[in-house]
């Protein structure tokens, strides 16, 4: 399944009862031959109501962060999606069946992407790539990897608006995700 065929199968979806809450599938956004993928969790109100993950004052923060590397979700080099791709009602936290209902479209978008490194952004979208249940703050700091692809985890921009001494951690993650993609290039 290419690109195309791959974001119709998502806006036709309806194997989790999430179809009937959504306003848009958030099927992903960004350069298709990147080497950076960006995954987050699930989309908010906003992403449902534009069809675009991360918007809203979390994506403004992402755009920064981003922006501090040299890189920029609107033009080359970077691919943004999310775990889920339908908004959960109310922002509640994804269940297990809908993280595992969406698990081969994100799948396949890697598969299609080939990306030098993935950024992990929040507890879902890490413990979903990595399957796992630690917390963040035990997997951060080194390079972890889904489907063979170099995995960083960092802090969901979200969490950073609330918790504002955790941004220098998230920085470093950055830098890290900049050292191994390089390496990768290299």
């Amino acid at each position: 399944m290419g690109w195309d065929e791959l974001a119709q199968a998502v806006a036709s979806c309806r194997a989790c009862s999430l179809c009937s809450s959504r306003h848009n599938t958030v099927f992903g956004v960004g350069d298709r031959q990147a080497d950076w993928l960006i995954v987050g969790e699930a989309p908010g109100e906003n992403e449902d109501l534009q069809g675009e993950p991360f918007v809203g004052q979390a994506g403004k923060l992402l755009d920064n962060m981003l922006k501090a590397l040299g890189l920029d979700r609107r033009r080359n080099g970077v691919y943004i999606a999310n775990v889920l791709k339908c908004r959960p009602p109310g922002n509640r936290n994804p269940q297990p069946e809908e993280v595992a209902q969406c698990e081969p479209f994100l799948r396949r978008q890697v598969e299609l992407l080939q990306p030098r490194i993935i950024l992990a952004m929040g507890r879902f979208a890490v413990q979903s790539l990595l399957g796992t249940t630690e917390p963040i703050g035990k997997l951060r700091g080194r390079v972890h990897h889904y489907l063979g692809v170099p995995l960083v985890v960092t802090y969901h921009p979200a969490y950073l608006l609330r918790n504002l001494p955790d941004k220098a951690k998230a920085w470093a993650d950055l830098c890290l995700a900049r050292e191994v993609a390089s390496a990768q290039a290299g």
